[in-house]
């Protein structure tokens, strides 16, 4: 009889930014906060039965990796012509009344086919072979969410891949030569596919006084909202900026920004603390597991986090552009928290498994 050993680190850190959630969605959109109940009860389950599984086995088994990867890339094409644009962006896979945000799944396929393709690489993980293959599978999702278009995620893509890259024993000299090549490619991206609403957020980071109620409206409303909370907030239900409708997108994008206004300094702080125990946690699951296909997940998975976590409290902060990321359990939506909920599934059943 398997005796189930769970990880109160994740389970808690995860308890713990759920209410947070539920707490602030409450106070900004009793409607979004009975959503977001059902999509807690469903990534618990979710859990539950990933946990159960043992995902081992599959890594014997390369057409099944490729065969998740290869559905996540048909289901990207099937969004971008079958699906109506939300909010400008094709992303969202429709049907009836559900939608479903197939960026969020391909950032996980990504994630399974480079742990498994990394885990198989062993010492020639660094070879410029297996750097370019891998750059590849990375390539083509990410020009896929690109065309949506979708910003954000394509970034979180690109810091999965880089998340790789940096524990695969690549050459500093090979690292700046694609770091330039980037670089150039950043120019053509900027003077050819980037649209004029996207370069106004750019330049808007360097100019925060400018157009106060166009395209830096976002962020300004965000500063005043973290700035007037003080160090114990406003108190549930009474933050000014977020109730009084000047802080837009409160429950996804700007939730950091909503929850420090009634919660104060010291409640963001406990949050964002939290989350890193979360991602810390990951890192180490990863290091003491006894395979390196588990490794490597745990890598993605802590990178895949990690990166929502910098762009979200970057571009509330000001920091970065504001590019549409969510909060990892804390944002409402149930696409990023089912697809994050997958992923510590598999996680939960590495523990399970594995003799620490």
């Amino acid at each position: 009889m398997r005796v189930w050993r769970l990880d109160w680190v994740l389970i808690g850190a995860i308890v713990f930014l759920g209410a947070s959630s539920l707490v602030t969605l409450s106070s900004i959109a009793p409607e979004l906060f009975r959503q977001q109940i059902v999509w807690y009860v469903l990534g618990g389950i979710l859990v539950a039965v990933c946990a159960s599984i043992d995902w081992r086995p599959f890594v014997n088994y390369p057409w099944i990796i490729r065969g998740a990867y290869f559905a996540s890339l048909l289901l990207l094409i099937i969004t971008y012509f079958l699906s109506p644009p939300i909010r400008g962006i094709k992303g969202w896979l429709v049907i009836g009344n559900w939608q479903f945000q197939t960026s969020e799944l391909a950032k996980l396929a990504l994630i399974i086919v480079f742990s498994w393709f990394w885990a198989k690489a062993h010492i020639q993980i660094a070879h410029i072979r297996n750097l370019l293959i891998s750059f590849i599978y990375f390539l083509v999702p990410t020009l896929l969410v690109l065309v949506q278009p979708d910003m954000g995620s394509a970034l979180i893509l690109f810091g999965i891949w880089f998340g790789y890259l940096l524990v695969s024993g690549i050459q500093w000299r090979h690292l700046l030569i694609a770091s330039a090549c980037f670089v150039v490619l950043g120019f053509g991206f900027w003077n050819y596919f980037l649209a004029e609403y996207q370069k106004d957020r750019i330049t808007g980071l360097f100019y925060p006084e400018r157009d106060p109620l166009g395209v830096n409206y976002n962020v300004i409303q965000s500063k005043i909202a973290i700035g007037s909370a003080g160090l114990w907030g406003k108190g549930f239900a009474q933050g000014t900026q977020t109730h009084l409708g000047f802080l837009p997108e409160a429950e996804t994008d700007f939730i950091l920004s909503a929850f420090i206004e009634e919660w104060g300094l010291a409640g963001g702080f406990l949050a964002v603390s939290v989350f890193i125990v979360l991602v810390i946690r990951i890192i180490q699951i990863g290091m003491r597991s006894d395979n390196n296909f588990s490794r490597m997940f745990c890598l993605g998975t802590a990178m895949m986090l990690l990166f929502h976590f910098i762009l979200n409290s970057g571009s509330v902060l000001g920091l970065l552009p504001v590019i549409g990321v969510s909060f990892p359990f804390l944002s409402y939506g149930g696409s990023n928290l089912l697809t994050s909920f997958l992923a510590i599934g598999i996680i939960q059943g590495i523990v399970i498994r594995t003799k620490f």
